[in-house]
């Protein structure tokens, strides 16, 4: 290659570097690729967990409303004949008191199911964790709650809980509203609101979910990213069939709007505020390069007067920007995939560090008769309602880490090489 000298000239300057500037930019670098990964990946952990109990649980991915009773099976056939849809669950939901052993009551949305919507929607079954008991609401009188819920009610599978539905006294004057369950399955999403106010009956129940608003039937589709396009196509077909003109169709971006809104702002401001790691980094390249520059003026002449052109000399200093931020950005890639993929094992060793040395504090406080201190957790069940740390790596948003890394130590090098292409070999060497 033509200029082959310049990757030779870019790795001695990097590795016979009269200070440590380098290395600090190499680590810097690795630093903020490492934060960067480890920290979205915990948030995409969090955020996507409850994203997906909204939309396996109660949104759907499409839904639609007012479907008249007796049109229900023609309605699930003919949603399952439009391509990219996966199942049809019909439902019916309405708000209720529930009253347990404890005084008091407890608001609770109540949500009316087929006795096989577990095996008829696979995505939902793999939200629905029990707990206690099982899927179970093939009797008349059978009610699922959620676990917060059945706490505070203070109850547990067998038990019985009376319900008062505010619908239904509503709905039809002949009916108390009032009915006694028996609860069959305690189910756990992750999802609090869902795990403190929800519960789940026999869709048959009609004494109990007596209204007139129809059937809704929740669709699930192949890519829920998909669902305009789906949504569309069931318009369509139900377009061509009579009997459903009052069906409402929409998708699961209708619902929580706002909520999936404030999940992605905070996402974007976390990514910056981290981001700002790498505009320091890239500042100590620039100022190193800079300084680098001052110190070479006599070889920066040389090559210049043997023949290297201003984009060439320049290309010497982009390519120790490149180093950098290649290396840096490489370990922190790789470190930061491991801690990311092992996040509970990782904070599980840091609680092990951290408690032994709390251990050890309360031994030598033992002595002097002082107070012993708690053990510590970075996420404490008490505080926070998790069993363990959620981790979720999407390899877009890993790239895209790596990439800002490299290029912005790529940048901060082309900056400062501007200075370096406007020495002169006559005046550099003048006196030499």
């Amino acid at each position: 290659m033509k200029n082959r000298w310049v990757l030779f000239v870019a790795s001695r300057y990097i590795s016979k570097g009269r200070s440590n500037s380098p290395i600090l930019a190499v680590l810097g670098i690795a630093f903020g690729v490492l934060a960067l990964i480890v920290i979205i990946a915990v948030m995409n952990g969090f955020q996507l967990g409850f994203i997906e109990s909204i939309v396996e649980i109660s949104s759907y991915h499409l839904r639609l409303d007012s479907v008249p009773p007796d049109k229900v099976v023609q309605a699930q056939e003919t949603v399952l004949q439009v391509p990219g849809v996966k199942a049809a669950v019909p439902f019916r939901e309405f708000q209720a008191l529930a009253r347990g052993r404890r005084s008091g009551q407890q608001a609770v949305a109540v949500r009316g199911v087929p006795q096989n919507a577990l095996e008829t929607d696979k995505l939902m079954s793999a939200k629905l964790e029990f707990e206690d008991g099982s899927f179970d609401i093939s009797g008349h009188d059978s009610v699922l709650l959620g676990t917060e819920l059945a706490r505070r009610l203070g109850l547990g599978v067998g038990d019985y809980v009376t319900m008062f539905s505010i619908s239904g006294i509503l709905s039809a004057e002949d009916e108390s509203g009032l009915d006694e369950f028996t609860i069959t399955g305690i189910f756990r999403t992750g999802f609090y609101e869902y795990d403190c106010s929800w519960a789940f009956i026999n869709i048959e129940n009609d004494s109990f979910l007596a209204d007139d608003s129809g059937i809704k039937l929740g669709v699930k589709i192949t890519n829920r990213f998909q669902d305009r396009v789906v949504l569309d196509r069931v318009k369509k077909k139900f377009l061509q069939t009579d009997g459903f003109e009052d069906v409402k169709f929409s998708s699961w971006r209708d619902y929580n709007r706002s909520f999936f809104g404030a999940l992605r702002t905070e996402k974007l401001f976390m990514f910056i505020l981290v981001g700002l790691i790498f505009i320091v980094v890239g500042l100590n390249i620039f100022q190193s390069q800079r300084r680098v520059v001052l110190q070479r003026r006599e070889e920066i002449g040389l090559l210049r007067a043997i023949g290297g052109n201003e984009r060439a000399v320049r290309f010497v200093f982009v390519c120790d920007g490149a180093i950098i931020g290649l290396t840096g950005a490489s370990a922190g890639l790789i470190f930061g995939l491991v801690i990311a993929s092992n996040i509970p094992q990782f904070f599980s060793l840091i609680e092990s560090i951290v408690n032994a040395f709390i251990g050890l504090l309360n031994i030598l406080a033992g002595f002097f008769g002082a107070g012993q201190a708690e053990n510590f957790a970075v996420f404490s069940p008490a505080i926070f309602y998790i069993k363990e740390i959620p981790s979720r790596i999407l390899p877009m948003e890993v790239i895209l880490i790596f990439m800002f890394g490299f290029l912005s130590a790529l940048a901060a090098a082309w900056f400062a090489s501007r200075k370096a292409a406007k020495i002169q070999p006559a005046e550099v060497l003048r006196y030499e």
